[in-house]
């Protein structure tokens, strides 16, 4: 244990109302890498997240030939588009544990006109691709696993001269709707463009809605379409480019949310710089859930302003977060100092996550003394309060479970977080912000 990283927090009493920026969006800054490379110009992206899931997306289309030109230092990426033509006709690319390179890069390469291997760390191995694998040899591409059965790693040889015609592809989006956001994104590549028809029960599309947008926004709108038992039907234009030759990426709400739980918890005043109303992120959602305990939410100039109640009490809630589900381990965290019980509804995919966020979760309330478990139908969870003691916490190196756990430490004596760094998958300086703002100016 004495190896082990350890990040080790304090409870909070009084604390001033703050302001806090946190980084761009990695669902956001992922899709415009991916579009502005299939892109028909150069453009310059701002605002873009340093992490390790979009530098392996960075890398990944590096390894293809796309000429990137990246200034960490003042937030921007300037890409070079190919025009929905990959340069390298052969190549590796490595996803690391990124589930949006994972699922983008396997629509791209199978869209492409060469052969590519695509691998990843042992933690990706283990999430799902099944899905989008069967829905592209339905039209016939050469999908090899290499290991496994459905997962990583996977020899893909595209059909981009063969395909003319707009294919139909149907994808299950149960394990997740980046399948779909693939398909949308990358259909573009082939000349008659594709058709794509989203099947299964799950009905969050938050993030497919993002996607929609995004790729308006760059020039090329996907035609909705009803298709009788289907989630959502798309047809993807193959005839036009994209092109956008600047666009500026948002803050990220998922960060963002971490601060504004932590109003609640402390019954103080955050601020996160540049977060407005008109966010593209389904994330955004949750503060109509911190409205529902008591939370104050204004829109200043500076940023979205959350307030907590003065007095730290709140109700529990039942809810659905299906359309919002990183923010599960958040909402369970503020349901352990609740008045009441909490029933979070909607949420049995994020067992496919980073982790299996749902066992992961009741285990770490447990090891805190708490009183959490899975509700009747499997696809939700049950927390009702009581008191709590210290715990070092587990993060399953999941970045979601060590930045929502960490806030029990405001709360409770004695919390300690293992693996910080685990947080390098999308916000790097966490754990330092985190310091600044609930350690070194409490009390001031």
């Amino acid at each position: 244990m004495s190896n082990v990283e350890l990040y080790q927090t304090n409870p909070v009493g009084h604390i001033a109302p703050f302001t806090v920026t946190v980084p761009g969006s990695k669902s956001i800054t992922n899709r415009a890498l991916l579009l502005a490379a299939l892109s028909d110009c150069d453009c310059t992206l701002h605002n873009v997240l340093f992490s390790s899931d979009s530098r392996a997306l960075l890398a990944a289309l590096g390894e293809l030939g796309i000429l990137l030109s990246v200034d960490e230092g003042s937030g921007t990426v300037r890409v070079s588009g190919c025009n929905k033509v990959l340069p390298k006709k052969n190549a590796e690319a490595y996803a690391a544990s990124a589930g949006t390179a994972a699922r983008f890069l396997t629509a791209l390469f199978a869209f492409s006109d060469g052969t590519y291997t695509l691998t990843s760390s042992e933690q990706m191995k283990k999430r799902p691709m099944a899905p989008l694998f069967e829905s592209l040899r339905s039209q016939g591409i050469s999908v090899t696993e290499l290991e496994e059965e459905g997962h990583l790693p996977v020899r893909i040889t595209g059909v981009q001269k063969q395909l003319s015609k707009a294919p139909l592809f149907h994808i299950n989006i149960d394990k997740s709707s980046q399948f779909l956001s693939a398909l949308m994104m990358t259909g573009v590549m082939l000349s008659g463009g594709i058709s794509v028809i989203a099947d299964g029960a799950r009905t969050a599309l938050s993030y497919v809605s993002m996607t929609e947008r995004m790729m308006s926004s760059f020039g090329i709108s996907p035609v909705p379409y009803e298709t009788q038992g289907s989630i959502c039907s798309y047809h993807i234009p193959g005839t036009a480019s994209y092109h956008r030759e600047d666009y500026s990426i948002e803050p990220d709400l998922s960060g963002a949310c971490y601060f504004y739980a932590a109003a609640a918890l402390l019954g103080t005043s955050v601020t996160v710089r540049d977060v407005h109303p008109d966010s593209l992120q389904g994330d955004f959602r949750f503060l109509s859930v911190l409205e529902r305990i008591g939370c104050t939410v204004t829109d200043t100039v500076d940023g979205i302003c959350v307030t907590g109640p003065a007095d730290r009490h709140y109700p529990g809630l039942d809810l659905t977060m299906s359309d919002f589900s990183d923010q599960t381990m958040t909402m369970a965290v503020l349901a352990l100092f609740a008045d009441t019980p909490t029933h979070i509804r909607g949420i049995g995919h994020i067992r496919g996550q980073e982790c299996d966020r749902m066992a992961a979760t009741i285990a770490e309330i447990t090891r805190l003394g708490g009183n959490a478990r899975e509700d009747e139908a499997g696809t939700g969870l049950i927390i009702v309060p009581q008191p709590l003691h210290g715990a070092t916490l587990k993060t399953y190196d999941d970045h979601r479970m060590a930045m929502a756990f960490a806030l029990t430490g405001l709360r409770v004596e004695g919390v300690a977080i293992e693996n910080p760094s685990c947080c390098k998958k999308t916000f790097e300086n966490y754990f330092s912000l985190f310091t600044e703002c609930f350690h070194q100016k409490q009390n001031q």
